[in-house]
């Protein structure tokens, strides 16, 4: 380091430093503060964003029981449009799904479902997505299909989804007359803590089977 004797030298020689750096420092700055400033601004857009899409989602569910007059299909294509980069639109296809499942159009839901699941970041959206499509995929005959799908699902991932897949396995395995992988899946079910009195009723079911046949 540099020892300057008197207070002359020492102004002397930053402003021969600033004379070489001052540049770069101020640009450093202004980089800076763009930098900040872009970031705040971005989000506050998303915030921006993400209450628009909700006020049009809350719009769709107030279309769909009753409250008010509009076109559902017009609010659907306005949240996978114009805030495809939200949840919303996600929950918009969740929403189209379920209408077409009531409309009996499985192959059309299958497909919205699918999407969903590939288009999301939440976990667990994507887990109500895909147990909705192994429920379709049930409801279609395609069992092994529907089996795949839920070996596919990344098992440290399951959380609070871990009973519901194994009541689907079950229900699974008994249309295709595995019962006793059926009685399986469903106790394993219990053991994650589903505990309906339909899941109790199913295995009461399969008991009872047993116990006709013998």
């Amino acid at each position: 380091m540099e020892i300057y004797e008197t207070e002359e030298e020492q102004v002397a020689a930053l402003k021969d430093w600033w004379k070489a750096n001052g540049s770069s420092v101020i640009s450093g700055i202004v980089m800076a503060v763009i930098i900040v400033g872009g970031w705040n601004f971005w989000k506050s857009y998303q915030k921006d964003k993400m209450q628009q899409a909700s006020a049009v989602y809350e719009q769709l569910l107030k279309v769909e029981s009753g409250e008010v007059k509009a076109s559902a299909d017009e609010l659907i294509e306005k949240l996978n449009t114009g805030y495809a980069s939200t949840a919303y639109s996600v929950y918009a296809l969740l929403f189209q799904a379920k209408n077409k499942v009531a409309a009996n159009d499985l192959p059309a839901a299958q497909a919205l479902l699918q999407q969903a699941i590939n288009s999301s970041d939440d976990i667990e959206v994507q887990h109500v997505a895909r147990t909705r499509l192994v429920r379709l995929l049930l409801a279609q005959g395609e069992y092994a299909q529907g089996l795949q799908m839920i070996a596919n699902v990344d098992q440290s991932a399951l959380g609070g989804f871990e009973g519901i897949y194994e009541e689907l396995k079950g229900d699974l395995y008994v249309a295709m007359a595995r019962i006793g992988e059926a009685r399986t899946a469903y106790q394993a079910a219990l053991k994650a803590g589903v505990s309906s009195p339909l899941l109790q009723f199913k295995l009461d079911d399969l008991t009872a089977a047993d116990t006709t046949q013998g």
